[in-house]
């Protein structure tokens, strides 16, 4: 008889960043879809992993502590370049300093969204994901959620398009490590720096990728749920030319209105979330 073949989500996102589940019930969603293990890949934030971590103890779900990280590129549009980070050890007190940073400069952030939304004319009544915000990393998907929730706007894309998004009058950036910098945080962490979701950046830059191999880069996110098939062809090319780990998963936030949590709809067998682990060991035995 055939082993039933094992299955993770090497990204998912709790409510500590821009997520809906608390870190617990995204290991109780794992559970109910059949998930042996799922990354929980916050953005600028490791808070939840403990949390995450204990509720997969009780349910026989491997929870992988990741990170992901928030980078500019240093090309002429500033392309914003996320790197996921695996394996990292969630008490190194240095990527805590960091993360404190991030944090910080994310709740900043957050009041001049909130300023630039009232000039125009939009004053958003409950304030609370920023007010809470101290304990966790406060991003735009929570503005676009309170405009909607308000009636500002109908859908996610809509707050985007009209306020959020660069060019938009609400728009703000973000503070952003440089790619190399982000990927040295991660390997000084213990973990294993891969680039998220590429389909959003000049993927087909051979120098680019040369470049961040040469800072530490070891995987590149083949499968993501915004990936389209194409593109997923194009990656695993360049995974195969450049030697780099494939990852895979769903970048799940969780549930929103009546739209169920996309968990699982990009999933990887487990042998991969293996393979990165097999990498974080032979790089701290470094």
């Amino acid at each position: 008889m055939k082993k039933p073949i094992l299955y993770a989500d090497m990204h998912v996102h709790s409510n500590y960043s821009d997520g809906a589940f608390a870190p617990a019930q995204v290991v109780e969603h794992a559970l109910r879809i059949n998930l042996s293990a799922v990354a929980l890949t916050d953005h600028d934030c490791i808070d939840g992993i403990q949390e995450a971590q204990e509720a997969g103890l009780k349910n026989n779900i491997e929870v992988i502590s990741g990170v992901e990280l928030s980078t500019q590129m240093d090309n002429e549009e500033k392309t914003e370049m996320h790197i996921l980070g695996f394996f990292i050890d969630h008490k190194s007190r240095e990527l805590k300093k960091q993360l404190d940073i991030f944090k910080n400069s994310r709740l900043e952030r957050a009041y001049k969204i909130l300023f630039k939304l009232e000039k125009e004319g939009i004053v958003l009544k409950d304030k609370s994901f920023i007010e809470n915000g101290k304990d966790k990393s406060v991003g735009r998907l929570h503005f676009a959620k309170a405009l909607i929730k308000e009636g500002f706007v109908s859908h996610i894309q809509e707050a985007f398009y009209k306020y959020l998004s660069m060019g938009r009058p609400a728009y703000e950036p973000k503070f952003a490590l440089a790619p190399s910098e982000a990927i040295k945080l991660i390997l000084k962490s213990g973990g294993v720096p891969v680039i998220a979701h590429p389909y959003y950046i000049p993927y087909d830059d051979k120098e680019m990728w040369k470049t961040l191999i040469a800072d530490g880069l070891i995987g590149i996110e083949v499968w993501h749920s915004k990936h389209p098939q194409n593109v997923v062809k194009r990656l695993i090319d360049i995974a195969e030319e450049f030697d780099l780990l494939m990852s895979g998963g769903s970048d799940c936030h969780g549930p929103y209105k009546h739209e169920s949590p996309i968990m699982g709809k990009v999933k990887v067998p487990y042998k991969i979330a293996e393979r990165f682990k097999k990498k974080a060991q032979e790089l701290k035995s470094l």
